[in-house]
Order: structure tokens, then sequence, then C-alpha cells
């Protein structure tokens, strides 16, 4: 009985890798290495959109989480130190294009070649005693006594600090920016009355919307947005069309791969990513969860990545929160 089981699993072992050996990238499972926590917005996202690569690359993708360091640098630099053969995919945000000018990361952004699975738009909402009916009545406020109005968009140089500058930019509304370290201490500062302003994410913001914790001015992206329970939130477009010289500044979420990862694996891949993107799962998950799904790779994310780090790191840099110069990094302005 032993040595026919023994056999058997010789025979088995045989055919697995014979199958793998006969076949393109890839020959044996993938590993991405998500950056940011279990449970969190990347983690989610990134095991969702792997999940439904999986079964069009014919291996597992196996998930783990690297956090740690300064904007994801302790995961970013374990997924870089691996073989660039396709086989370790770092799982990342916008936020990680900072890691350089924070001093984590000694590498300007395009060593990766990126993945853009999409990202939940900024919305611009206040307390629900604010006498601020509209975006307009906050915008007119807000210029009649600049610096007045105190506002919280998570920490410095984050991509809901920055869409609150755009919006300064684009309004010429000037408000009291308190920086907190993080979107969820940010929302509770609005809820107990510390800010009157916040500026975070509709996927973060929704279920504090229904429960009329917060209410919602305007949606910071061109379009308007109907939400569950709670109806249409307008566009501040429609009442500041000055904005758009500004934003939308949004999220990229999803994955990378090093650049100089061999371009069949790139291909495989990138094949895998658009085919999991165009499933009515995905697409429903991205519904469910207030995602604008993006499926952007190649060139077109990569100039995106580059945008949002150039725009992050100077502004970092120009707000005093930076500790490496851009221009060391070879980052130029926007």
């Amino acid at each position: 009985m032993k040595r026919i089981l023994a056999i058997s699993l010789v025979i088995l072992l045989v055919v697995t890798t014979g199958a793998y050996a006969g076949k393109a990238f890839p020959r044996r499972n993938i590993t991405a290495a998500v950056v940011w926590g279990a449970g969190g917005g990347t983690d989610t996202c990134v095991r969702m959109i792997t999940a439904e690569m999986a079964p069009f690359l014919g291996v597992n993708i196996n998930v783990i989480n690297k956090t740690g360091g300064v904007a994801g640098s302790v995961g970013m630099s374990y997924a870089y130190k691996q073989k660039h053969d396709g086989y370790t995919l770092c799982g990342l945000s916008e936020s990680n294009v900072t890691a350089g000018v924070q001093g984590g990361w000694d590498k300007k952004f395009d060593v990766w070649d990126t993945f853009i699975v999409g990202g939940s738009p900024d919305v611009i909402s206040v307390t629900p005693d604010a006498p601020y009916k509209t975006f307009k009545d906050l915008i007119e406020a807000a210029k009649k006594n600049p610096g007045n109005i105190k506002a919280a968009a998570s920490g410095a140089g984050s991509i809901h600090h920055l869409n609150l500058l755009a919006i300064e930019n684009g309004s010429g509304a000037k408000f009291n920016f308190i920086p907190y370290k993080g979107s969820a201490p940010a929302q509770n500062a609005a809820m107990t009355g510390e800010v009157t302003v916040i500026v975070t994410s509709l996927a973060e913001q929704q279920q504090l919307l229904r429960g009329g914790k917060l209410r919602a001015l305007g949606m910071l992206i061109p379009d308007s947005f109907d939400v569950e329970g709670l109806g249409t939130i307008p566009s501040t477009f429609d009442t500041y069309p000055n904005l758009s010289k500004y934003l939308p500044i949004s999220q990229a979420i999803g994955f990378a791969v090093p650049a100089d990862a061999p371009a069949d694996a790139k291909a495989a891949i990138d094949k895998a990513f658009k085919k999991a993107i165009a499933t009515d799962k995905v697409k429903g998950w991205a519904k469910a969860n207030y995602y604008l799904l993006s499926g952007k790779s190649g060139a077109e994310s990569k100039a995106v990545f580059n945008a949002l780090e150039s725009n992050f790191a100077w502004t970092l840099w120009e707000l005093g929160a930076a500790k490496v110069n851009p221009a060391t990094l070879g980052i130029p302005k926007p």
C-alpha cells in the first residue's frame, strides 16, 4: 500500500511539473505583497482583483502583508528585493509615491510597472449642524473669512489634503487645515466638532453619511454620484468650473511589478488583469464599494503615477514635510 502511494505521489509530481514546464509564464504560484495592513482598502482591493486574475493565469496568487516603514516602504522594499521574474507583485496605492521624499525609499517610483484597479472618489462634507447647505455656501463663507473654517483631510501631503488644496486653488477659498494621522481620525474629528469640514473618500464616508454623522456637499470629480439611501451628491465642478484645472486627483489602488521584469511575464499579468477588470464580479464589487474602476496599465498607468509622484512629492517639500528634496530623486515639478 505504501509502495503504491509513493508511486502515485511521484507520478503526480512528474505530471504537475511537466504541465507547468510545458507552459509559458506563470509556471508556479505568484505572491502579492501588500504594503498596507490586512483588511484595509488596498488589501481588500488587491485580494479581490488577484482572486479574479488567478483563473486566467492558471495558478494561485497568494496575498501577504508586509507593513511598516514610511509610506509603505517596508512592503515595497520586500517586493523589490525578490527576483524580478514576475512571481512577486507589490500591492500598493497612490500614497506610496511619497516614500522617496520621506526617506523610506531611494528610488523614483517608475522602477515599477503599475496596474490600477481604481479608487473611490473624494467627497467634501460638513458636520450636520454646520450652517452651510451647499458647496457654494461653504466656499463663499471661506472666502469671506479666510482661514477661519477648520478642515481635516487626513495628513499633510495625503491625497485628501491635495484635494483640499485643489479646492482652495480652484475656488479662491482658504481653510484652516488641521492634519490627522489618517482618514479615520480625521473623520472622527469632524463628528466630534473639532473641525467643520472633512475631505476623504466616499467609500470611507458612506456609512457616516447614511447615519447622519456627516453631510455631503459635493463630489471632487466632474460628475455627480448616486449613493443608495442618500440620493445624488452633486459635483463641485457644477458651481466652480475652475476646479477642473486642479481636479480630479484620484486614488490609484492596485499592484505593481518591477519594470525590468521579463516582457512575457508582464504581458501575461496584463492580459489576466484586463480580463479580470471586465468581469461582472469586479464590476459588482466596485459598485457596492463606490469605486470607480480604472483598468489602466503600461504607459497609461505609469503616466498616472508619474503625475501623482510629482504632485505629492513637491507638495510635501513645499510644506516642509519632506526629508528629501524631490529634485535629488529626479522627480520633476508638476
